[in-house]
């Protein structure tokens, strides 16, 4: 008997995902869902660990010789040696807790939150008209703690004309749009920080407002028209004594090291500054060896801490430092060119552009090249509000390179 020519086929194969087992393809879940989600160095999430790995760094070092600066001044006026680093620590931990929860936001959502922030920042800096410290109003006390309005002020900016530059990409090149807004918005905060006065926090606004208007599309044409007649007010003003406490501040400018018998006290921190960092030489003291900072150098642990890492680390040190920042820098512009969208490009150039901008007015302060007006160095100079900020906006950038069309590393 001829067998049948119909053929039996065999059974179809079930095509399954690599990874996933024969006998179900379900989704991962209890703990390992957890791990997979929380996964926080994870480069299929897309984080950017040269970024930070730099931000850690910085951190730690600028830690542990902010300590080394402040350990004289604790023990002679908190009646303990410790007494800065345990409050930066404090401030450290909030900071890096807040960047990590930050990193996981999808930046997104700052389109809404900055007019949320910029309110918020404003609603400060009138508060802080109310409060006058040292013939200043610039910090807010809560109990025994103190924060400075012009740290949130900074970053309300930043979100503020991202969002605007994002939204209006096609006419910031028109008075409208991209001069005559940006100005308005960073007008109302530089006019609330005038009356406290804070001027270095006006310069660093200017400079970020002008940055941020140049990456948005402003024509630089723009500049010239409204640049002349704003320094021409500028230089009214301090004519005519409007800018008496700024004025007070250029006393002894780029005279420190010989000084009229008159602004001897008045360029005291500037002179011994320029002494820690020519005394430092070409490899430093030592760590922990410096000399002035024991109490020639009023507040070292503030805006003077780069002086004494010159007089500790020396130039060797000291530009090792200068050259992580840069890295930090060029890493965080780097991530936000080749994000997937403007505004994310926009955000991240400007809260990368601020650390560059604090680092090089601070160098110029301590170095006498720029008047005493104080401005903290990022991630070195103690104070809570300036680093958990600082943090939060690295935290922001890190969101955005989550997303970004760059090989993590």
């Amino acid at each position: 008997m001829a067998s049948s020519s119909k053929r039996v086929r065999p059974p179809k194969r079930t095509e399954r995902p690599v990874g996933t087992s024969s006998a179900t393809n379900q989704k991962p879940h209890g703990l390992i869902g957890l791990k997979s989600k929380f996964k926080l160095f994870s480069v299929r999430l897309g984080l950017d660990m040269s970024f930070l790995f730099l931000v850690l760094i910085l951190l730690i070092i600028g830690i542990l010789m902010m300590f080394s600066a402040s350990y004289p001044s604790g023990f002679a006026y908190k009646d303990d040696s410790f007494y800065y680093l345990k409050k930066q620590l404090m401030f450290a931990a909030v900071g890096l807790a807040t960047m990590i929860g930050l990193s996981y936001l999808d930046y997104h959502h700052w389109h809404i939150l900055s007019y949320g922030v910029f309110i918020v920042a404003l609603v400060l800096l009138i508060w802080v008209l109310f409060v006058e410290t040292n013939g200043v109003r610039r910090w807010i006390y809560i109990g025994s703690s103190s924060f400075q309005p012009s740290e949130i002020a900074k970053l309300a900016v930043v979100l503020v004309l991202a969002d605007w530059g994002s939204r209006h990409s096609k006419k910031m090149g028109t008075f409208k749009y991209g001069v005559l807004a940006p100005m308005c918005i960073a007008g109302v905060i530089m006019g609330l920080m005038l009356l406290e006065p804070h001027y270095s926090g006006i310069a660093i606004i200017l400079i970020l407002t002008a940055l941020m208007m140049c990456i948005s599309g402003v024509k630089l044409r723009w500049f010239l028209i409204i640049g002349i007649p704003v320094l021409s007010l500028i230089a009214l003003a301090a004519a005519t004594g409007k800018l008496g406490y700024f004025m007070e501040r250029m006393d002894g400018w780029g005279a420190a090291l010989n000084p009229p018998d008159e602004l001897y006290w008045a360029t005291y921190q500037t002179r011994n500054s320029i002494y820690a960092i020519g005394s430092g030489g070409f490899w430093g003291l030592g760590l922990g060896m410096s000399r002035q900072k024991y109490l020639y150098i009023p507040e070292v642990q503030n805006d003077f801490v780069f002086a004494v890492v010159c007089e500790e680390l020396g130039f060797i040190g000291a530009a090792i430092i200068l050259f992580l920042f840069g890295l930090l820098v060029y890493r965080g512009i780097k991530i936000s060119i080749k994000a997937k969208d403007r505004f994310g490009s926009l955000l991240g150039i400007g809260l990368s552009a601020q650390i560059g901008i604090q680092v090089i007015l601070n160098i110029l302060v301590i170095t006498d090249w720029m008047p005493n007006t104080g401005i903290s160095l990022p991630f070195f100079s103690y104070g809570g509000t300036s680093l958990v900020m600082l943090l939060a906006q690295m935290g922001i950038i890190l969101s955005i390179s989550r997303t970004s069309n760059l090989e993590k590393a």
